[in-house]
């Protein structure tokens, strides 16, 4: 069985672990993360150290991820000299960064040992923007946000990073006739209400962010038969 989840934003690892438990995740099944597992929740330094260590579970990049890569030069030996010194442009990176909630990735990254922080930024630096996926006669894109600047005939090679981490798709958006994309970025709440806690799903695109970076509760979707399952409350 083949999973997904998304914009899980610092959940709670131990919800996350039951939840997958409940619903028979097995070392025979496989899922893919799509980003943004990082910021505002206090748990997202937690989450990427654990997904280090799951053979059958793979983070995409999202842009959370792409945030604080950009910050990396935070998580060196820091000094009072060298704060002093951060550039304009680390600056700016880092403002952008902690108004979109990068303060608990920030200060879960300073608890932890600085070998440890090293391996995590090689960790998401070999993270990939995109996967394809094939269930049965069914083949899926997963990517964090959808894409930007569509076009149909276009390489993947061709787009730019930013293209699959800032995307915001409409209902009336097209992607692939034949092949479904499924991303997460946009909580599925702002396409309507009767999609709150819900995918949102059209005959080109899935979208699976529930909302957990306003508090929802994340979702995890099934490919293999499209069921969906709530994520286990606090």
């Amino acid at each position: 069985m083949i999973y997904v989840m998304s914009d899980l934003h610092g959940y709670c690892l131990d919800r996350i672990k039951s939840t997958l438990e409940r619903i028979g995740f097995s070392d025979s099944d496989y899922c893919y993360v799509l980003g943004d597992v990082i910021d505002r929740g206090f748990e997202g330094v937690k989450i990427l150290r654990w997904l280090m260590t799951q053979p059958n579970i793979t983070l995409l990049l999202g842009n959370h991820e792409a945030m604080m890569l950009s910050c990396s030069f935070l998580f060196d030996e820091i000094t009072d000299e060298s704060a002093r010194n951060l550039s304009a442009t680390q600056i700016q990176t880092l403002s952008l960064w902690t108004r979109n909630g990068g303060k608990t990735t920030i200060d879960g990254m300073q608890a932890v040992p600085a070998g440890a922080r090293k391996y995590i930024i090689e960790f998401l630096r070999k993270s990939h923007l995109y996967e394809t996926v094939s269930i049965g006669d069914r083949d899926f894109l997963l990517t964090h946000s959808g894409i930007d600047n569509f076009e149909p005939d276009k390489k993947l090679c061709d787009y730019n990073v930013n293209d699959f981490l800032w995307a915001r798709p409409t209902l009336d958006t097209r992607y692939y006739d034949s092949i479904i994309t499924v991303f997460g970025h946009t909580p599925t709440l702002l396409f309507g209400y009767e999609y709150d806690g819900k995918p949102v799903i059209t005959d080109t695109w899935i979208d699976i962010d529930a909302g957990a970076a306003a508090g929802r509760r994340p979702i995890i979707l099934r490919l293999d038969d499209m069921k969906y399952f709530t994520m286990d409350p606090f």
